[in-house]
């Protein structure tokens, strides 16, 4: 359940504990042949009967203008090259655009700044892993792709023996301004008001930085979006997922309120991925089909 407010800025490495930061504030555009502009090839093609629905602005342009924080692995990251933009939500969204004939140019940007670089008509669509709720469905449309909630990770072994439903006086890390960091305040605040130690939040601005402390023992554990807590302990090696996922929610694309029959539009693009198996691949490919969904929708 990431990114719960409505302006937060979100992170993570795209592969092992290569922690940088990588181009992940570059406000311009990642180059066309770089992982910038895609040819609309995912997927089982162009849909005739969907893409003759596509607005007239769009198909004009002949591609859909994303903007996207690429600091999110699995969902959105950076390849090695520095440029190409990558992830499972990259994968399902080429494929939902290439059922509508369109390329995709993927633009990189602050994730707080992405909901106003959708409604001032910066990007045409926003794909970075939004959580849906009731304050963003009051400033967008929002489509939804998958569902996602918060998982606790741990150094592997758990040696500081967490316990994630009693923490006071112990230091765990979250990213700035999401769910999890909500989350922690919440429980701090039971620890204090139970006459308990506080705590001791270590809240770094992005996600790569979060697990880093963790690895190195700086926190004893972290909170993050279920795929890239589960992410994180793949890659790195050298942790371990504790308790259960809670509190899931979908994550929708942004879009202008004003494209009602567009959202309506890539809801029926969505099923058509489902349908020729691109959507079910794209999560195979980076092992988190667990939050597969079937019921696309718009504003749920």
């Amino acid at each position: 359940m990431r990114r719960l407010p409505l302006f937060a800025v979100t992170g993570l490495v795209a592969a092992g504990l290569t922690l940088s930061a990588c181009g992940s504030d570059s406000l311009t555009p990642t180059t066309p042949g770089a992982g910038g502009t895609s040819a609309p090839s995912a997927g089982g093609g162009v849909d005739a009967a969907l893409a003759a629905k596509v607005p007239a602005d769009l198909k004009a342009a002949g591609k859909i203008v994303v903007g996207t924080d690429p600091t999110y692995a699995p969902n959105e990251m950076l390849a090695s090259d520095g440029k190409t933009v990558e992830g499972f939500d990259v994968d399902i969204f080429k494929a939902v655009a290439a059922k509508l004939g369109l390329e995709t140019e993927w633009q990189p940007a602050g994730f707080g700044t992405i909901i106003l670089g959708v409604t001032s008509n910066k990007y045409d669509i926003g794909v970075s892993s939004f959580t849906i709720n009731d304050e963003r469905k009051k400033q967008v449309n929002m489509v939804s792709y998958y569902s996602a909630g918060t998982q606790w990770v741990v150094a592997k072994g758990n040696p500081e023996k967490v316990n994630m439903d009693d923490v006071c006086g112990k230091s765990v890390g979250a990213q700035k301004d999401t769910v999890q960091a909500e989350d922690l305040a919440a429980r701090s605040k039971k620890c204090t008001t139970a006459g308990k130690p506080a705590i001791t939040m270590v809240i770094q601005e992005k996600q790569d930085q979060v697990t880093a402390d963790v690895v190195s023992g700086k926190t004893v554990a972290m909170l993050a979006d279920s795929p890239v807590g589960l992410y994180a302990v793949k890659q790195t090696g050298q942790l371990e997922a504790l308790g259960d996922i809670y509190d899931s929610a979908p994550y929708g694309y942004v879009l202008p309120k004003d494209q009602t029959d567009f959202a309506n539009l890539l809801v029926e693009a969505l099923k058509a991925t489902k349908a020729d198996g691109s959507y079910d691949a794209a999560l195979k490919k980076y092992a988190v089909e667990a939050g597969g969904i079937d019921n696309f929708a718009v504003n749920p």
